[in-house]
């Protein structure tokens, strides 16, 4: 198999570095460039139509392109520690803080991204500004949903760390890379950051 990485600030390609550094498992990987927009030339385009990264090339041909599909397929493989939950009800649990990370804060989160950076003024136009500006309240807004959530409990899903927090530490960092920063009175949020920041798997 080949993992084709891109290197930060890019969030995706991070959860599945974190997600293997967790796992302690070497996947071969190729780094696509997005900056130079070698994430929308031909070569990349002909493993993901999407002109996204990551994507997981298998041996037999078949190409994984989203990151937590890749994170689960490797779970099957490498299934120790588990980190999508255990047991029915806590595979739910993760699953449903994951989905709750993806859809109530990384997706306000890239609408900023995407209509108010001077980056991705070069790919997405028109930019609607104001409709970006408007989505950072939001942000924010689901940020201190995971404060109220996280007092008084050490990962997102009382159990352990799992692909839930990866995904809310990836997300985090980006926000603060797009100018979105963690509102300092969110202390249990912020406790969390830490602990999730000094696992050595975050600096993957």
């Amino acid at each position: 198999m080949l993992f084709y990485d891109s290197p930060n600030p890019a969030p995706n390609p991070r959860r599945v570095r974190i997600y293997l550094a967790e796992k302690n498992v070497r996947v071969p990987s190729t780094t696509v460039s997005i900056t130079s927009g070698e994430h929308k030339g031909a070569d990349y385009l002909a493993v993901n139509p999407y002109g996204q990264t990551p994507s997981l090339a298998l041996d037999n041909g078949a190409v994984l392109t989203e990151s937590v599909s890749i994170c689960r397929y490797l779970e099957q493989l490498h299934p120790e520690p588990p980190l999508f939950g255990q047991g029915a009800l806590n595979v739910a649990q993760v699953d449903m803080w994951t989905r709750r990370v993806e859809l109530r804060l990384m997706t306000p989160l890239a609408m900023v991204w995407a209509h108010t950076h001077p980056f991705t003024a070069r790919v997405v136009k028109p930019q609607y500004t104001e409709f970006g500006e408007s989505q950072r309240p939001r942000v924010v807004a689901a940020m201190k949903e995971f404060d109220r959530a996280l007092q008084g409990r050490e990962w997102l899903d009382r159990e352990r760390y799992t692909i839930a927090d990866i995904v809310l530490l990836t997300t985090i960092d980006f926000a603060a890379f797009v100018g979105v920063a963690m509102p300092e009175e969110m202390t249990a949020l912020k406790d969390w950051y830490e602990r999730a920041s000094a696992r050595p798997s975050a600096e993957a």
